[in-house]
């Protein structure tokens, strides 16, 4: 599907920060139908992957570090708000829902066998974020904690560099969110929450 090795391409950064979408190259490239096309750039605007320019076209979504910054503050506090209501209000099946994922991304491997960030792995970790926060009863919380989540993943992407494995343990912050989370424990939870979305940003700044 040309929307997933568009998107790929992005994240993985061989489609640059800020770099122009044009059509002809891009159908050429990819071996696509301008139709194909039009259909996957709206997606990955929707996304935050990229901005549509008036007169211009498409472009890669370009990134700043007050526009990361911003963003940081803004998930940190919507993320950590909607994971107290998840851990307040979520039940047994909530419960069920965040071990059964939290496994599963433990057992994902983070990188693919080029070097790149495995697939497969970001859509665990998407699913793992999403289903911390599902227990929440606020439809219109989840959403901007979602839309908020979509603009950082490129973000989330670039932070892999050289280094960033002797930096971090990405599996253990993962496991203790959810530890913290399933336990019940609205403190720890939102503190090992807000420590994994503001490291992202400080190895990136």
């Amino acid at each position: 599907m040309l929307y997933r090795q568009l998107r790929a391409d992005i994240l993985n950064g061989r489609l640059k920060p800020g770099s122009p979408l044009r059509m002809g190259a891009l159908c050429e490239a990819y071996q696509v139908s301008s139709g194909v096309l039009r259909e996957a750039l709206p997606r990955l605007v929707g996304q935050g992957l990229a901005v549509s320019v008036p007169q211009q076209g498409y472009r890669v979504v370009s990134v700043s570090a007050e526009d990361l910054m911003h963003l940081t503050e803004a998930r940190s506090t919507i993320e950590a708000l909607v994971l107290n209501q998840s851990m307040r209000e979520g039940g047994i099946e909530w419960e069920s829902e965040v071990l059964a994922v939290g496994h599963l991304l433990d057992n994902t491997a983070y990188l693919d066998g080029n070097g790149d960030i495995n697939e497969e792995w970001q859509e665990a970790h998407g699913r793992f974020h999403s289903t911390l926060l599902s227990g929440c009863p606020n439809p219109h919380l989840r959403a901007t904690a979602a839309s908020l989540r979509d603009f950082a993943e490129v973000y989330l992407s670039w932070s892999r560099r050289p280094g960033e494995a002797q930096s971090r343990d990405i599996a253990a912050e993962h496991r203790a969110i959810s530890e913290r989370a399933l336990a019940h424990d609205p403190d720890g939870a939102v503190a090992a929450l807000k420590r994994h979305i503001e490291l992202t940003a400080q190895l990136l700044l």
